[in-house]
This record gives structure tokens, C-alpha cells and sequence, in this order.
């Protein structure tokens, strides 16, 4: 019968298609999409054997149907296993071509604060200053009381400081220190004079954020104690600090002011780098930029700390490390230096 006939050629159409994917051999992705195409197409092999299907006696339809199926899914395993073979050679390839540049590295950079930080600390090294550190939580002694602030002192005030502890009365109070001249406390009650150190460390105060301030931000202090000291040593120490950090041209101003943890005390200038002492928005067009406070240790500080202030004198400043990398780099915003922006912060590097 005739469609006895069919379904003999039907079954030779199966075992030759079989037998041409198992000899098929595939190496690379085009000869995957090739193979794909011939066998499992629209327009393929197995597909124009679903379409004769369609001629089959009824009764002999489930038996071819299943040899077809059995077929389909013979090349789709081939397929699969191709496919695998392909891939991970494709793979392997890759991982293993040394003919291949290397990716490049990119070498990360100090940050500006840390550069100029290390800069002050050598430049004073030179001249005998250690470096001692505290803790950046401080109780009222040793971040007001010890420094000869009077309890109505407006820096008491949550103004101008982060409490985190208000007490019923201020030596109860604990707060972010607002100056690490808490640090200079703490050496005076744990030593005795001669005394040459500078405390570098961050610091908080309550201010709006700004160009030229912020909330948070670094200072390193300085504090001299022994005999026979003098405002003129002082002013020598600073001078020698602005060339070491500014270059030989550089020149500083001292100009009345007043802390309560020194007396006399001055506020110190220096000529501005940005605009080579003309004016600008930075200087407020003064030509001069203010870095520092300084003064000789007030007696009162010195006697808090059981040091004879009969005996000895000492002076002490403090600068802010922003405004310091702010003339050294030329930064016109000091807000730069705390939003992370890696096009800003690559322009640095650390060859200090």
C-alpha cells in the first residue's frame, strides 16, 4: 500500500538523518548556527519530516510520530552538547590568550588632606615637635574647662558644638571635641615640661556648610612648653612653617585676637597663593589669607595642669588642614575635599 510505502521511506529519511548527526562535527559558533539550521530549522531537516507526517496512515501516525520525536530530540541533544563544547572552548580561549594586553591597573592616589596632613607633620618633625593623638569624644575638662573657658563661653553653646551628652552642669557634658587642643591637655597632665608636640586630628563644630567652612574638618595643633619661651620663638616657628609649606616668598602677619586658652594672642595671615596676594573670592580680596591662631599659653592652662607657670611659659597655635591644602592646591571650595569625586581627588598624588 502506499502508505506502507511512506512510512518505510520515513523510517530510512530517520536513520540517514541520524546517522549524518552523528558524523556532523562542530568547532566554532558558525558551525553551531549551521548545524542548528539544517537539523532544527524552520526550513530543516526534522521539520520537513513533521510535514510529511501529515501523509501517514492514520493508524501507523502515533508509531511514526514517536520515531520522528525520537529523532528531534537525538539532534537537539547533539545540538546541546555542541553548543557546551563550543562555549567553554570560547571561553577557554579567552581566559588562556596571552597574546592579549593586559588590563590595566589604576593606581589610587592620597587624598589631599592626608598629603598635606603628612607635610605639616615633617615640616615641624625637623624641629623637634612629636606628634601625639586623643580621642575625638571629649568630657568638658578636657575640651573647655582645662583651657581656661568660662562656663558662659559661647562655644558651650549648641551653636558651635555637636553634644552628645547635655549634663545638669557643664563638667557633666560629653560632645564631638571641637579643637584637638583637648590632646594638648592630655600631654600636659601626663608630663612634665619640656614639651614640643603638635596634635594632628579631625573636629567638629555646628557651622554652615560653605566654601570656606564645614561641619567637620582637620586641625593640627601645636604646643611648646619650657623655660624661657618667648612670643618671638613663636613667631620664628610659624615663619619657618609658612616658607617650608609655601615656598621662600611666602610671608605672615600677626594680628591681635584673643582665645581664652592663650595671652597674648594673635590671629596669623598669610599671603595668599591663589591669587598671588591681587585679590580674590577666597582671600575676600585682601590678598591675605588667615591659617591659624596662636599665643603664649595662658598661666591659668598651665596651673590646671599642674605645670608651674612661674617657672615655665610656652606658646601654642592651630591651623586648619583644609585651608592649608586649600592655598598649597590652589581649591577655591573646601567642600571638594569631602565629596569623593574621583575627577577632583585624581589630580593629586603622592609623591610628598
Amino acid at each position: 500500500m502506499w502508505w506502507l510505502e511512506l512510512r518505510v521511506g520515513m523510517e530510512h529519511k530517520v536513520k540517514e538523518i541520524r546517522e549524518e548527526a552523528e558524523k556532523y562535527a562542530v568547532n566554532t559558533i558558525e558551525e553551531l548556527e549551521a548545524f542548528r539550521i539544517s537539523f532544527l530549522g524552520s526550513k530543516g531537516k526534522v521539520k520537513a519530516l513533521f510535514t510529511d507526517l501529515k501523509n501517514v496512515d492514520q493508524s501507523q501516525k502515533r508509531e511514526a510520530g514517536q520515531l520522528i520525536n525520537g529523532l528531534r530530540e537525538f539532534v537537539q541533544e547533539k545540538f546541546d552538547a555542541f553548543k557546551d563544547r563550543v562555549e567553554n572552548k570560547s571561553k577557554t580561549a579567552k581566559k588562556l590568550d596571552l597574546s592579549r594586553p593586559g588590563d590595566q591597573i589604576e593606581i589610587g592616589t592620597r587624598h589631599p588632606l592626608s598629603l598635606v596632613r603628612s607635610e605639616i607633620i615633617e615640616i615641624f618633625s625637623r624641629i623637634g615637635f612629636t606628634v601625639s593623638e586623643g580621642p575625638e569624644i571629649e568630657d568638658d575638662w578636657h575640651n573647655f574647662s582645662a583651657l581656661n573657658f568660662p562656663a558662659e563661653h559661647p562655644a558651650r553653646d549648641m551653636q558651635d558644638t555637636f553634644f552628645i551628652e547635655k549634663g545638669k552642669t557643664p563638667k557633666d557634658e560629653i560632645a564631638l571635641r571641637t579643637h584637638t587642643s583637648s590632646v594638648q591637655v592630655r600631654m600636659m597632665e601626663n608630663s612634665q615640661p619640656p614639651l614640643r608636640t603638635i596634635s594632628p586630628g579631625r573636629v567638629y563644630r555646628n557651622e554652615a556648610i560653605s566654601a570656606r567652612a564645614h561641619c567637620f574638618f582637620h586641625q593640627v595643633e601645636g604646643l611648646y612648653i619650657d623655660k624661657n619661651v618667648s612670643f618671638a620663638d613663636l613667631k620664628q616657628t610659624l615663619l619657618y612653617f609658612a616658607k617650608e609649606m609655601f615656598g621662600e616668598n611666602a610671608q605672615i602677619r600677626l594680628r591681635p585676637s584673643y582665645f581664652p586658652f592663650t595671652e597674648p594672642s594673635a590671629e596669623v595671615d598669610v599671603s595668599c597663593t591663589i591669587c598671588n596676594s591681587k585679590g580674590c573670592n577666597v582671600c575676600k580680596y585682601t590678598g591675605w589669607l588667615e591659617i591659624l591662631g596662636c599665643g603664649m599659653v595662658d598661666p591659668n592652662v598651665l596651673e590646671a595642669s599642674n605645670i608651674d607657670s612661674k617657672t615655665f611659659s610656652g606658646f601654642a597655635f592651630g591651623m586648619g588642614v583644609e585651608r592649608i591644602a586649600q592655598l598649597k592646591y590652589k581649591v577655591n571650595d573646601l567642600r571638594l575635599y569631602s565629596e569623593n569625586d574621583v575627577r577632583f581627588l585624581r589630580q593629586f598624588t603622592s609623591g610628598m
